[in-house]
């Protein structure tokens, strides 16, 4: 054994955790922070206000489409590779989306924003799942990258409000320019090089097609469902040529010597349960963000900076929460901790409705900002680790697309169903009927959020009965190797 103290060891693993906590708030901020941009962009570039919204949809659609192939890029090509690879996409395309002089330019600059976002999230993901060994280590190490993405995901809305009033629509889009070149040329110097001599594998072409054309379409169908209706043909085409290539992914995987997703992976039920729980998170609290920046600038008349200053008090109570979800993880077990974060979500989430109406202050709301977002927290830190325990070295970057890709798609069928919820009782209103309709059935949809919150716990209730996962090594590099590079 070196002779290099381990603290050397432990400093160097701090600044590969805080680069890839930074890469991690580059992809959450682009989630939110482009919603109270959206009228301004629609104003300067011709957007007409029924496809404003294709600046989101455009990230989302392909996001969500590329992140299988994301996860496995990173266990083929090279966890270091891919991670650097997606900041430098992000970066340009961010360049690209701030310059778009038209709308087709700034969607396109989007889509391949969603793109480098499916290359960056499992890449990390699988880094810190491989660098940090199984136990206490990987659980404090997700926790704060837990707290970085989760909190960027409402400081996004309250970064988005302070740029688009000083600076300008483009500012959005710049701010990612230098954050992401910084955090690639950064991991150069600090993350270990890629292992040299990879076991040589071949890359499921086939797989990789089918299963990005036909998730990138399924996210594109329930994206557009809400705005195009459920019965259009182009809808309706998406949804049969998503569910056509999805079925022949699933019939090459099954054939293929070396697939692109092992279905024996979901013999795991800490990956399997844990990819469920991401699509239930997502579905109810990830799609809470939307609705309350409704509720602030179409029912309240709140400006730009105004919504993003209150996002503020969410922002700090997922912060803690994710924090609290590793020591309770560490200290009572995965199921457990699951189970009192679904169960805090349920409370503040139902408690949270009672702030959607047209009369209610901000004050209202707080409580249940407050004690949903402990709970979204620790839910969101948890569900991190179930996905990663047991799943071995090289299938990491893999297990955690499986993962991501839930994630997305939680979100795209959340927002798609609660949506259409909320905007019934409001066609043909206008001025405070109208106003009055849209508190209204936002209302409802957080009391349905908050019902679904409770199937998570029930899911919770499946996972293995262990309490801390054994301290057992993946891949983690000998202190003394981390420490001479």
């Amino acid at each position: 054994m070196s002779a290099v103290p381990r603290p050397a060891a432990g400093r160097r693993l701090g600044w590969i955790l805080t680069l890839l906590a930074l890469a991690q708030v580059v992809y959450s901020l682009d989630l939110n922070i482009v919603f109270v941009a959206l009228p301004e962009i629609g104003a300067e570039l011709g957007f007409p206000g029924q496809t404003q919204q294709l600046v989101v949809s455009a990230y989302v659609v392909f996001a969500g489409g590329f992140l299988l192939f994301g996860g496995r890029a990173a266990d083929l090509l090279g966890r270091r590779r891919v991670f650097v690879f997606a900041l430098a996409l992000y970066a340009v395309s961010s360049l690209a989306g701030g310059l778009a002089p038209s709308p087709a330019t700034i969607v396109v600059a989007r889509a391949v924003q969603g793109i480098g976002g499916a290359l960056l999230l499992p890449s990390t993901l699988s880094l810190i799942n491989t660098l940090f060994a199984e136990g206490p280590q990987r659980n404090r190490a997700l926790a704060v990258w837990g707290g970085a993405g989760a909190s960027g995901l409402t400081i996004g809305a309250l970064l988005g409000g302070v740029l688009t009033e000083h600076f300008g629509w483009p500012a959005v889009f710049y701010v990612n320019v230098p954050l992401a070149a910084l955090v690639a040329l950064a991991a150069l110097a600090v993350i270990p090089p890629d292992p040299a001599g990879r076991q040589r594998r071949r890359f499921d072409l086939p797989g990789s097609l089918t299963v990005t054309a036909g998730a990138t379409l399924l996210v594109f169908a329930l994206v557009q469902g809400p705005e195009q209706g459920w019965t259009s043909p182009l809808v309706i085409g998406a949804f049969v040529l998503a569910a056509g290539l999805l079925a022949a992914f699933a019939a090459i995987e099954g054939r293929s010597a070396d697939p692109l997703m092992p279905f024996r992976l979901f013999r795991n039920r800490s990956l399997t349960g844990g990819m469920i729980i991401t699509f239930i998170y997502m579905a109810t609290f990830g799609v809470l963000p939307y609705f309350l920046t409704v509720l602030m600038q179409s029912v309240h008349g709140y400006s730009a900076l105004q919504t993003g200053l209150a996002f503020l008090v969410p922002s700090l109570a997922i912060a803690t929460g994710t924090q609290l979800g590793e020591r309770l993880t560490t200290r009572i077990g995965l199921r457990t901790t699951l189970l009192i974060g679904f169960a805090i979500g349920v409370v503040g989430t139902a408690g949270m409705a009672i702030g959607f109406d047209t009369d209610a202050g901000y004050g209202r709301l707080v409580p249940g900002l407050i004690v949903s977002g402990v709970g979204q927290g620790i839910v969101w830190t948890a569900m991190w680790i179930a996905a990663a325990t047991g799943t071995a070295a090289h299938e990491q970057g893999v297990a955690n697309g499986i993962a991501s890709t839930a994630l997305n798609i939680g979100n795209a069928i959340g927002l798609a169903v609660f949506t259409a919820l909320a905007d019934i009782g409001t066609e043909g209103k206008t001025g405070e009927a109208l106003r009055s309709a849209t508190a209204h059935g936002e209302f409802v949809v957080v009391l349905l959020t908050a019902a679904g919150m409770v199937l998570g716990l029930l899911v919770s209730l499946a996972l293995p009965r262990t309490t801390t996962p054994a301290p057992t090594i993946t891949e983690t590099p000998d202190p003394a190797h981390l420490a001479a590079r």
